[in-house]
C-alpha cells in the first residue's frame, strides 16, 4: 500500500557547474554579481519527504550546504556519477554517522561504484584505522527502479559527453544533470511529470552538457507542468535569463526549496 507523504520538497543545495560561480580568478559581470541568485555552489539537491532526506550527491561544498541549510540527517545518498564535483564531499557524512549512531546507504551505478571505491579507498580498507572514516552500506541499481528509505527511484540514463550518468524520477519529479543527451528510451521514463531538473549550461554549444536552448526543446517535448535549469555556468546572469524564460521554466538556484507533492511511500 502507498502511503502519500503530507509534506514534500526538493531544497537545491547547488546550481552551478564544477567550478561554481563566481569562478575563482574570474571577473565577469555574473562573478562579480551582487545578486545571491548568481552565487552557485557545485550541483546537489536534497529530497525531504516528511522526515526523510535523501542528499542526491556529495559535492566538494557539501559541508557548507549542510551547514548552510541546516542539515541534521541523511537517510541515503544517490549518486549520479563519480565526477570530482559530485563525489568529493563524501567523507563529510561523517558527522552523520555519529549523529544518527549509524551507517548511511549510498547508492551508485556498478561504473559509478567502482569509482568512488578507488578514490576512497581508505573508507573501504576492511583493516583497523586510528581515525573515523564514514560508515557506508553500499547499493548498486541497473536500470530498474529500485527502493530508498521507502521511495522508489527510477534510474534515469543520460549521456554526458561519451560517458553515462544517471538522473533520478521519484513520483511526478525528477533531476537530471550533466547531460548532453537524453536517449529515447529515457524520455519515455520522463512523461507525465510535475517538476523536471534539466541541465542548462550556458547558451554556447558544450560536448558534455545541455544548452539553454536545448533544454528548452527537451521542455517542449516533455511537458512538465514546472522546469528548472540548473548545473549553470558563469555566463548566464540569473535575473536576465530568468525574465527571458517561458512561465513555466526557472533558472534554479542554491536555496530554492520545491514543494512537490505527489511522491508515496511505498
Amino acid at each position: 500500500m502507498l502511503e502519500q507523504f503530507e509534506h514534500a520538497s526538493i531544497l537545491v543545495l547547488g546550481s552551478g557547474t564544477s567550478v561554481g560561480v563566481p569562478m575563482i580568478g574570474c571577473r565577469c559581470k555574473v562573478c562579480l554579481s551582487e545578486d545571491p541568485h548568481d552565487k552557485r555552489l557545485r550541483p546537489s539537491i536534497l529530497l525531504r519527504f516528511g522526515k526523510t532526506n535523501i542528499l542526491i550527491d556529495t559535492t566538494p561544498d557539501f559541508r557548507y550546504q549542510a551547514l548552510r541549510f541546516g542539515i541534521d540527517r541523511i537517510d541515503a545518498i544517490l549518486y549520479t556519477h563519480a565526477h570530482a564535483d559530485h563525489i568529493l564531499g563524501l567523507d563529510d557524512v561523517r558527522p552523520f554517522n555519529f549523529l544518527q549512531r549509524g551507517e548511511i546507504p549510498i547508492f551508485a551505478s556498478p561504473e559509478t561504484w567502482a569509482a568512488i571505491e578507488r578514490t576512497f579507498s581508505y573508507v573501504f580498507d576492511s583493516g583497523p584505522s586510528e581515525s573515523s572514516r564514514p560508515r557506508l552500506i553500499p547499493h548498486l541499481f541497473n536500470d530498474k527502479p529500485f527502493p530508498v528509505a521507502g521511495i522508489e527511484i527510477v534510474p534515469i540514463r543520460v549521456s554526458h559527453g561519451k560517458g553515462t550518468v544517471h538522473g533520478f524520477r521519484f513520483g511526478d519529479c525528477a533531476y537530471l544533470t550533466d547531460h548532453s543527451d537524453i536517449p529515447e528510451q529515457s524520455l519515455e521514463r520522463l512523461t507525465g511529470l510535475d517538476v523536471l531538473f534539466l541541465d542548462a549550461l550556458r547558451h554556447n554549444p558544450h560536448p558534455t552538457h545541455s544548452t539553454v536552448e536545448e533544454s528548452l526543446k527537451t521542455v517542449t517535448l516533455l511537458k512538465p507542468r514546472r522546469a528548472y535549469f540548473t548545473h549553470i555556468s558563469h555566463d548566464l546572469m540569473h535575473a536576465r535569463l530568468e525574465a527571458a524564460l517561458p512561465e513555466n521554466v526557472h533558472m534554479a538556484y542554491d536555496g530554492l526549496e520545491i514543494p512537490i507533492g505527489h511522491c508515496d511511500r511505498l
